[in-house]
């Protein structure tokens, strides 16, 4: 009869002999998967296109070679460290972002950077500093239009271009006359500040303050 330590040492010897196979098989798929080759294989894939911007903002001229991903707001907010337009919901629904693009009001977060190749762009740094405040501007902080203040740059910006849009005689959703001149009412004021949301609730603060730069035509 065969010793039994005998039989042990015959089977651990067998364990270890599995154990080594199994080992050595793997080799080559954890060579493959070795910390250089992932970083090759992610360089490869990972380079980002780069795009030249130039573009006016706030009356100086900048221009960039930025991955042709960069939006308009991370372009003025990580490249040209102009802070005071926000990142709210980086989806275009609350109007944080808005800055003025030749004339017009946008959702920066929305807007690709070399989409705007020449544009002139106005954020809320070049409507006014302290010291000499844009009337818009003055008139929110007389009226208090504004709590937390994260909402307040892009609130002024539409502000002001969507007082500019009436003077031009742009209509709204809610004008009655499509080809009459609009008339600032309550409405019209309204609907046209509707992308700007204020999660404090100062709107009644807000209107007053653009009722008073508009003249009192609200």
């Amino acid at each position: 009869m065969q010793d039994t330590s005998d039989i042990d040492q015959t089977r651990r010897n067998v364990l270890i002999a599995g154990a080594l196979s199994a080992s050595a098989a793997a080799v080559p798929i954890a060579a493959a998967q070795s910390p250089s080759n992932s970083t090759s294989t992610a360089q490869t894939t990972l380079n980002p296109v780069t795009g030249k911007v130039s573009l006016t903002v706030n009356g100086s001229r900048f221009e960039k070679d930025v991955d042709t991903r960069t939006t308009l707001l991370d372009l003025l907010r990580e490249h040209m460290h102009l802070n005071g337009t926000k990142k709210g919901c980086d989806q275009g629904q609350c109007g944080a972002c808005t800055v003025i693009v030749d004339g017009r009001r946008i959702n920066s977060c929305l807007s690709l950077a070399i989409m705007h190749e020449g544009a002139q762009v106005t954020t809320i740094e070049g409507l006014g500093q302290p010291g000499k405040l844009h009337p818009m501007q003055a008139a929110f902080i007389k009226h208090d239009g504004y709590q937390c203040g994260y909402c307040t740059p892009g609130q002024i910006c539409s502000a002001v271009a969507a007082l500019d849009e009436v003077k031009q005689g742009i209509p709204s959703h809610v004008s009655g006359d499509l080809t009459a001149q609009p008339m600032l009412s309550l409405d019209e004021l309204r609907e046209r500040m509707s992308g700007n949301i204020c999660r404090c609730g100062a709107y009644s603060n807000i209107v007053d303050a653009i009722n008073e730069v508009a003249g009192g035509r609200a």
